[in-house]
């Protein structure tokens, strides 16, 4: 992942969540409650949601405004990427999920990543990049090291689950 990081020369910030700023690069922050989570409506129509406890830093190239990357460390984002605003990646310690225009979802632990597309495409990697998967709607994969990459339609009893987290 380190490599990724070094690529990105006009990396600008990475703001922690617990930043108490109202903005973070260009993204006006709110904060939601039941469940307790954070709000970032960025620039070209990407939308953030964190659970509040959830450790993420927004990267921003600076150009556009619009942040091209976020670094999640621990718990749950919800991504919303308007079609056509340019990419956009997650990284995690365990995985990149990399999109043009999707809705998603990322949920980090200790040791997998998982993710799960509601709209759109998704592809899903190791973190070092290799073994590539394109996820559709109503499909996950769990992402462990060293582990072959499966997709899976989720069940909906799971779906539910890590939506509820999110308010949905």
């Amino acid at each position: 992942m380190s490599a990724i990081f070094a690529a990105l020369t006009w990396l600008i910030v990475m703001v922690p969540l617990s930043s108490s700023a109202q903005q973070v690069n260009h993204c006006p922050k709110s904060e939601l409650g039941d469940p307790p989570r954070v709000v970032y409506q960025c620039a070209g129509g990407l939308v953030l949601e964190a659970e509040a406890a959830a450790a993420l830093g927004i990267v921003s190239n600076g150009a556009s405004g619009r942040p091209n990357t976020v670094e999640l460390t621990k718990d749950g984002v919800l991504v919303e990427v308007e079609p056509g605003s340019g990419p956009f990646q997650i990284l995690t310690p365990h995985a990149i999920a990399a999109v043009r225009g999707t809705v998603y979802a990322v949920d980090v632990t200790d040791n997998s990543t998982s993710v799960f597309v509601m709209r759109g495409e998704v592809v899903v990697s190791h973190s070092d990049g290799s073994e590539g998967v394109s996820l559709s709607p109503g499909f996950g994969v769990e992402v462990f090291e060293g582990e072959p990459l499966i997709i899976t339609r989720w069940p909906s009893v799971k779906v539910e689950r890590l939506l509820a987290r999110f308010g949905r």
